[in-house]
């Protein structure tokens, strides 16, 4: 049977949302080893919108996260709030600003940053049930805000400031190059910096898919 894997979207476009490449290397990688995905997404408003031609942000203009994702998604996805851990065998969630902007507030309040209540609350019952979750790019401060007290082993790529508030929040930040995964194996938590680093898709690519099979691996 393939195993179901969540991915959690936080919108479209990397300055506001799931960063796009990301997103798709990943489904591209679960499905090339035969799993099947769960995309999903929060039913809320973005934080704001950005144009990404300028890099500004639009004023007067809002956008939900949920709808956003759909783009990527090809209609195919669910509110994040309908998903449950004992559906899935694991989880993962591309980068983006979304994830820092729209699945918490990394973005604004740094190691003082909250996650959304339904991220923190799948991301809690997957790994409460014992199976493998993984964050790229950015993301990984959601498993930092969330999982800190245990003391997760995460990495963001080399950035020092990002990565001190990952371990103000109580991680060990291990500085990763992009093509590479940090592997927490006790905690089965897998993490990569993609565009954190990435200067070239294929970079971008070599990390997310090591990522993934490590995550099917453990699953």
């Amino acid at each position: 049977m393939a195993k179901k894997v969540g991915v959690i979207l936080s919108g479209c476009g990397v300055y506001d949302g799931s960063e796009i490449h990301e997103a798709v290397i990943t489904m591209l990688a679960l499905d090339r080893e035969g799993a099947e995905t769960v995309l999903c997404a929060p039913d809320v408003p973005q934080m704001h919108v950005v144009n990404h031609l300028t890099g500004e942000v639009v004023e007067g203009e809002s956008r939900n996260v949920l709808v956003e994702s759909a783009r990527i998604a090809r209609g195919d996805i669910r509110d994040i709030a309908t998903v449950e851990g004992d559906e899935l065998d694991a989880l993962i969630i591309p980068g983006g600003f979304g994830a820092a902007k729209n699945l918490s507030d990394f973005a604004v309040r740094g190691a003082d940053c909250t996650v959304h209540p339904e991220v923190e609350r799948l991301v809690r019952e997957v790994h409460g049930q014992g199976k493998p979750v993984a964050a790229v790019c950015i993301a990984p401060a959601i498993l930092a805000r969330v999982l800190g007290d245990e003391s997760p082993a995460l990495t963001i790529g080399t950035d020092e400031g990002t990565a001190g508030a990952l371990e103000a929040m109580g991680a060990t930040h291990q500085a990763c190059p992009v093509t590479e995964a940090v592997v927490d194996r006790e905690r089965k938590l897998i993490t990569t910096p993609a565009y954190m680093l990435a200067q070239r898709i294929s970079e971008a690519a070599a990390g997310i898919e090591k990522t993934v099979h490590e995550l099917l691996a453990m699953a």
